[in-house]
């Protein structure tokens, strides 16, 4: 396609090194990775990524999804992935566009395209691929191209912001996109419970409990929850503890002791498993391997 052709020109001259570049687009993020990365742990929030160059595969649970320039990803809700650069070269580097979504901005479109009510009550996984149009491609190119007329962006990207954002709740992601939207929808209670778990991650909780945070049954928070996130409240949970602790024993050179105690685990040797189960190597060795690479965090696009 024309237009990914010369996204991919564009981002490669505005991201011309390896990272995550935030943008003076509020939101929007170019990402580049000139090689194969490791599988790499991270809280994906949501948003709309399109990749320009390369592939990608991202693992939700037991779930792989596998995609390139072809189709586009939206994540819903917070969640933890497993992502992965498959194809990558210093000569034809991986090339992202992350756009975080705004729920605000979604329900004030939804509002006035008259699509409230719309779309259906069922919360399904929070991650999903789909084709990416050509309608979709225009506007994100004409947002990426305000980069490189500064003065244009307060007054025009917000205007690009929009029509994508359109386009997305008028295609294939419609009941997804109207979802975040709308504050009483399943996923939106979904949502609640992951907001919880995030702030008290390091805190016991029961299902019930939780279950009337969210404002549901225990059984309906179960099933939903799982349904969007493929793993159980608890399982989340331990996710997020895991995650916090590697940032902790990389970014602070904390021990792993200390670590697992700061995030909620009372038995060294308990945290020291589960971290090993879910990382591939005890909490010091895997530390020492991720200061030897590159691309710690590059799995949020």
């Amino acid at each position: 396609m024309r237009q990914i052709d010369e996204l991919a020109a564009l981002a490669g001259r505005l991201a011309d090194t390896d990272g995550i570049h935030e943008t003076a687009i509020p939101r929007l993020a170019l990402i580049r990775s000139s090689r194969p990365t490791e599988p790499l742990h991270a809280l994906h929030e949501p948003a709309l990524c399109i990749i320009l160059q390369g592939r990608k595969q991202v693992m939700l649970g037991d779930r792989v999804y596998r995609y390139d320039r072809s189709q586009y990803l939206v994540v819903s809700v917070d969640l933890p992935v497993v992502g992965q650069v498959l194809e990558a070269s210093p000569e034809h580097p991986y090339l992202c566009i992350r756009l975080d979504l705004d729920p605000v901005l979604l329900g004030a479109i939804m509002l006035e395209a008259g699509g409230d009510g719309m779309g259906g009550s069922d919360a399904g996984p929070g991650l999903a691929l789909n084709p990416v149009a050509p309608e979709l491609l225009d506007a994100m190119l004409r947002m990426v191209r305000l980069l490189e007329t500064p003065r244009d962006i307060a007054i025009l990207a917000p205007l690009a912001e929009r029509e994508i954002l359109y386009r997305l709740m008028t295609g294939e992601q419609a009941a997804r996109l109207r979802q975040i939207a709308t504050a009483e929808s399943r996923l939106q209670q979904v949502n609640r419970a992951i907001g919880w778990i995030k702030r008290n991650y390091d805190k016991a909780f029961s299902v019930e409990a939780l279950a009337q945070e969210a404002r549901m049954s225990p059984s309906a928070l179960h099933q939903h929850f799982k349904a969007v996130t493929a793993m159980s409240p608890l399982q989340y949970q331990k996710q997020l503890r895991l995650q916090e602790a590697r940032r902790l024993i990389l970014g602070t050179a904390l021990d792993a002791a200390s670590a697992g105690f700061r995030v909620g685990y009372e038995s060294p040797s308990q945290f020291s498993r589960e971290y090993r189960r879910l990382f591939g190597a005890p909490p010091l060795r895997d530390a020492a391997r991720l200061r030897d690479g590159s691309a710690f965090d590059m799995v949020g696009a």
